[in-house]
């Protein structure tokens, strides 16, 4: 497993850009040409043999794979069957080939695909949704699919808490037990951002959804998203968006019959 420690080891992901489910008939041949992203990609059931750089790929239940962006392969259907696929964007992440990778619960990771494919609707999920990605990724890396990283409890404890004014990088470092300079690393590595611009993020996409629905004070806004007072949330508002809250609101507000 060490090589795809590596493989993971400074990962940094931009984006989860597409979740669907492939359906595979047997005797299906097919080339890939210039792959757009990277993927994650799981065998629900069935069988792909993958052709890239002279060598043979299996996509089978019992192992995940990883399929390079900017590559270009062919593929045969072995088996008729269904599979999972995560296209992401990531930096960091040196993958030039496809890479198969064991896994011990094929179904754990289904049923996190499927939670990330209903998330993902969603734009309000997409924290959660590269949440569930950073858990798959760890379970990968570990072998340990039971195990949940802290940082998925992190993150979901943010979601539940960032109307709190007084969530900080000291209160979640010491919910959590870490120090505040793990708590940092762990953000930039995976987020390419500090946890309290993290929570920061959060808090004006809440607001901009708050503001669209057109009938709440703003001064009631800026309390429910965790600011500490009217002038600091207008402030910080207008440096992420470009617009005061109250220009923003007129121009996205939503009309509903």
């Amino acid at each position: 497993m060490g090589d795809v420690m590596e493989l993971f080891e400074n990962i940094v992901l931009e984006k989860i850009e597409e979740i669907v489910t492939i359906y595979s008939p047997k005797g299906r041949f097919e080339t890939i040409t210039n792959r757009k992203w990277y993927a994650l990609t799981f065998c629900n059931e069935g069988q792909i043999t993958y052709f890239h750089n002279g060598k043979e790929f299996v996509s089978a239940p019992g192992y995940a794979l990883i399929l390079p962006k900017g590559q270009s392969y062919s593929l045969r259907g072995d088996k008729k069957g269904t599979f999972p696929v995560i296209n992401f964007s990531a930096k960091n992440f040196p993958c030039d080939e496809i890479t198969v990778i064991p896994i011990n619960d094929k179904e754990a990771f289904i049923r996190d695909y499927e939670k990330m494919k209903s998330l993902f609707l969603f734009e309000r999920n997409r924290a959660r949704v590269m949440s569930i990605f950073y858990d798959m990724v760890h379970r990968i890396v570990s072998g340990n699919n039971s195990t949940q990283g802290v940082l998925g409890h992190i993150i979901d404890f943010i979601e539940n808490s960032y109307a709190c004014a007084n969530l900080t990088n000291k209160s979640l470092a010491q919910t959590f037990g870490i120090s505040e300079v793990y708590l940092r690393k762990l953000f930039t590595k995976h987020f390419a951002t500090t946890p309290k611009q993290y929570i920061i993020d959060i808090r004006i996409s809440q607001a901009k959804r708050l503001l669209s629905e057109g009938h709440i004070k703003i001064s009631d806004i800026s309390e429910m998203c965790g600011f500490t007072n009217q002038y600091h949330f207008c402030r910080i508002f207008k440096e992420k968006t470009g617009q005061t809250p109250t220009e923003y609101m007129k121009e996205n507000r939503i009309y509903k019959i």
